[in-house]
């Protein structure tokens, strides 16, 4: 096979008149020619690290909807399928990714539970990851417990040591980790983070040798704050979405759409595939080819470097997708699953304020982002009194409830979301993905969780008179169905939460962060609020012990 056009060489930054040779599965020739084109080859854009859960599909459906959007290559965490399944569901994204020709690389999941302060529905123990690296796991993922690596647990440490063992990379997690405790976590061996939120940050990290994964996702953007990496370390700088929904890779695509945005903001081609290929490639040693002889045939041709458009995505020297659409089948899926938990009463959502005028600890949403803030709502009450989501101050009761065994749920209250009738509800609540729902009355709120309940997972949003639900019965995370399909279903349900008042830009995802216990500052979890900052529960209550 023989193909032609302006070929990018990205080690030389130089481009020319082309063609390559391709036989078998291998780039044997690439040559000069005197012709001219209008298409542009380049090698195949590389995911330096995402959570494929997070697109809401299973691997094989991910597939589809990134081939065509010239992503050869993503490196995966499958941590959120870990914590609902352990190493079965690893193993499950692993044969599925199998199906289909986008090369995946699943790291270990190093946190499995993240913490031990909620309920999970499976352990990853030091037996499991060496188990898995043996298995040819290329890296240990996103090692989220800096305290474990800071003070010495000693688990985390067998993990670490194990990685090392098997000289495997390892991801890192460390927002805001600065001074003597960034030089103790960095001493744990972590070569990446993909959690930085400020030039500063980043070049802290680096020069410890902590390499920064910059995160343009569908609730996460950290793009503009941190962009100027690319020219300023170049070497120590990649590329990655973490979790994108799929509307959003649909509508403005997936690595590429990040190529468009440096692009925009007058980064050379050859700077942004140094960043989006070269180093994700070198750092985790992927078989990924680069577009030389010798190299595996991944690369892609676009109609120009200025608009980014795909034409033709080639794996293994096979055309895998031609303008937009896949030219694989996606073979079914089985559908595995852990839900188990009774549906609610009105009762478990009753909170009642201890004292006259009780002061109440309220967490605080950011668009957009993972990170949280505290506010100290002065209630309006007596001794006693049942407490009620306020929508006129934008404080609404947030509730998660365990779905691996039957237990009282955690009540606790949160702002920001404008939400200004019914209630949202979903049961992707990272790390261990209990069910987690806010809602501007009980009534709404009952109807949401006894949504996902009976479905045993997916995302609903309701109101007195309208209820939408996306299922997703493959651990209560991701759907077998087509990425089209589903980004439809919950493109409509984030058009009805709009209608309820909530202008958030992914609701489902910022609400999917609120239980995320390893981010700052207070987050609330099937056991409780948790302040992050101490790493321990706090009460709701202002004036309680």
């Amino acid at each position: 096979m023989i193909i032609e056009g302006n070929l990018v060489d990205i080690f030389n930054r130089i481009i020319y008149p082309g063609k390559i040779t391709v036989e078998n599965d291998l780039i044997v020739k690439v040559e000069k020619t005197n012709l001219s084109y209008s298409n542009y080859i380049l090698p195949g854009l590389v995911d330096s690290h995402v959570h494929i859960e997070s697109s809401m599909l299973v691997p094989s459906r991910f597939a589809e909807l990134v081939v065509p959007r010239g992503t050869i290559g993503v490196v995966s965490d499958p941590h959120e399928i870990a914590n609902v399944l352990g190493v079965k569901g690893v193993e499950y994204m692993m044969d599925d990714a199998e199906k289909v020709p986008l090369k995946c690389f699943f790291g270990v999941p190093s946190c499995v539970p993240a913490t031990d302060f909620e309920s999970a529905g499976s352990r990853i123990d030091s037996e499991d990851v060496e188990y898995l690296l043996k298995k040819g796991a290329p890296f240990l993922a996103e090692m989220m417990n800096f305290p474990g690596v800071i003070y010495k647990d000693e688990q985390v440490w067998n993990k670490l040591n194990l990685a090392q063992k098997y000289k495997v990379p390892i991801d890192g997690h460390a927002p805001g980790l600065k001074g003597e405790d960034l030089v103790k976590y960095s001493k744990g061996g972590i070569t990446t983070d993909h959690e930085s939120f400020s030039i500063e940050e980043a070049l802290e990290k680096i020069k410890l040798g902590i390499k920064t994964q910059i995160r343009e996702g569908s609730a996460a953007r950290n793009f503009e704050a941190l962009h100027e990496l690319i020219v300023k370390e170049p070497y120590n700088t990649m590329l990655c979405t973490d979790d994108s929904h799929p509307d959003l890779i649909i509508a403005k695509g997936h690595i590429d759409r990040l190529i468009r945005l440096g692009l925009s903001k007058g980064y050379s081609i050859f700077d942004m595939y140094q960043v989006a290929v070269i180093n994700p490639v070198k750092h985790y040693n992927l078989p990924i080819g680069l577009l030389r002889e010798g190299d595996k045939a991944d690369f892609i041709s676009v109609d120009s470097l200025e608009s980014f458009n795909v034409l033709a995505t080639y794996i293994d020297g096979i055309k895998v997708a031609e303008e937009g659409e896949v030219l694989f089948d996606v073979p079914k899926t089985t559908i595995i699953n852990n839900f188990n938990c009774e549906p609610l009463s009105s009762n478990d959502l009753e909170i009642k304020g201890p004292t006259a005028n009780s002061k109440v600890k309220v967490m605080v949403a950011d668009d957009g982002e993972l990170l949280t803030d505290e506010y100290i709502w002065e209630t309006n009450c007596e001794p006693g009194d049942s407490l009620q989501s306020s929508v006129k101050d934008d404080i609404l009761k947030i509730v998660v409830v365990n779905r691996y065994s039957t237990a009282k749920p955690v009540v606790g209250f949160i702002k920001n979301f404008g939400l200004k009738q019914g209630a949202l509800a979903s049961s992707v609540a990272h790390d261990s993905h209990n069910i987690v729902a806010i809602g501007c009355d009980d009534e709404s709120l009952l109807t949401a969780i006894n949504g996902i309940i009976e479905s045993k997972g997916g995302i609903i949003a309701c109101n007195s008179e309208v209820k939408k639900l996306l299922k997703l019965p493959v651990a209560g995370l991701m759907s077998a169905d087509s990425g089209v399909k589903i980004a439809q279903e919950y493109t409509e349900i984030n058009d009805f939460v709009k209608l309820m008042g909530c202008d958030m830009k992914a609701p489902f995802m910022t609400l999917a962060f609120m239980s995320l216990l390893v981010i700052p500052s207070l987050k609330i979890g099937d056991k409780g609020l948790f302040d992050v900052n101490k790493f321990a529960f706090t009460s709701l209550f202002v004036d309680e012990k």
